[in-house]
């Protein structure tokens, strides 16, 4: 496992394209030059041991010196040894859902990308709790398993969309049912489920579902994106919009945010609807909604004793800083007599 201190210095390799392109209009303007002062021939004759290879050599070896510096800069870390943990908190997994009518723009951007700004802004806010997250549409697909690791569930959320599930239609149940696979039965730790939708319950039957979870120990909290006039849903080319979803008949669909399909869950399941249009109230009831519930202890592997690893970079760099100071632009003797550039 390895960590990077000081990211902010990787904007310090654009030097290296700065290189190359200083050395590139030099060559170009050194040819020019030299056509001017004498043909290829004359100055070939003038200059025996000018090596085109050596040239280019010393600026891959200064690029490549640059590379290594900036990485010791940035100070790479490895974790070389994995260790068990006491954490105490609650399990919360994240049901979001994917169907097509996520795209309806009646929340900004649209209801898709607001659902996963709330995700990601929730996660940001958790502290020693363990993070599931599961993506369903006509069906549930696990997207990642319990985990104390939000750098990969942040990854996982940015990866999500509309297209990454074959089967539409909105089943809650399926995503419920998932859920309760995620939760260690051993470990009895507090379990927290949030439904993420717009509330269009195609499959049926969540409610009675709902109420077997609770039974489980699970509470569901619903999270309502939409809004209650609703909109239609766009079919975008290249961030386009080229026409918008009809039915059969040739009408254009609206999709609304149901409400009462997500408060019904949220109450068998000894749950709460929250209104996910603005993000900060959302934040605020959900942080307070997990402070006010017992947290659990539990085991967690991670990785410790992290040692820096800067100090091989820093010789590396250096080293070949200091071989492209005896880098000349002449050709070798050896290197010469090979001929592998066909220099002569």
């Amino acid at each position: 496992m390895y960590l990077l201190e000081e990211k902010i210095w990787f904007w310090l390799l654009l030097i290296i394209p700065g290189i190359l392109v200083i050395y590139g209009l030099l060559v170009f303007w050194q040819k020019r030059a030299q056509k001017k002062f004498a043909n290829p021939d004359l100055l070939r004759k003038l200059s025996p041991d000018k090596s085109i290879f050596k040239g280019v050599l010393k600026v891959l070896v200064l690029s490549l010196a640059v590379f290594f510096l900036v990485v010791a800069l940035v100070n790479p870390k490895m974790g070389t040894k994995l260790e068990t943990v006491k954490r105490e908190g609650v399990d919360v997994v994240f049901a979001i859902d994917v169907s097509k009518s996520m795209l309806a723009e009646d929340i900004a951007p649209n209801r898709m990308e607001k659902s996963k700004q709330l995700v990601t802004q929730i996660i940001n806010n958790l502290g020693s709790d363990r993070v599931g997250i599961i993506a369903y549409a006509g069906s549930a697909y696990p997207q990642l398993p319990i985990t104390t690791d939000y750098s990969s569930a942040k990854l996982f959320l940015s990866q999500m969309n509309t297209d990454m599930l074959s089967s539409q239609g909105t089943a809650i149940r399926e995503a419920i049912e998932l859920a309760k696979t995620y939760y260690n039965d051993e470990e009895q730790t507090n379990r927290v489920l949030f439904i993420i939708s717009d509330g269009e319950d195609h499959a049926g039957e969540a409610s009675s579902l709902a109420e077997q979870a609770k039974k489980e120990g699970i509470r569901i909290f619903t999270i309502g994106v939409g809004d209650a006039a609703g909109g239609p849903i766009p079919l975008k080319r290249n961030g386009i919009i080229q026409s918008y979803k009809k039915d059969q008949n040739g009408e254009t669909v609206i999709t609304r945010l149901n409400e009462e399909t997500l408060k019904g869950i949220a109450a068998e399941a000894n749950g709460e609807y929250i209104e996910g249009k603005n993000t900060a109230d959302v934040l605020e009831k959900v942080q307070d909604l997990l402070n006010k519930m017992d947290k659990k202890e539990f085991e967690a592997k991670q990785f410790a004793d992290f040692k820096d690893q800067f100090q091989w970079f820093l010789g590396a760099g250096l080293l070949l800083l200091f071989l492209d100071i005896f880098l000349l632009d002449r050709k070798t003797a050896w290197l010469k007599k090979l001929n592998l550039f066909n220099e002569n």
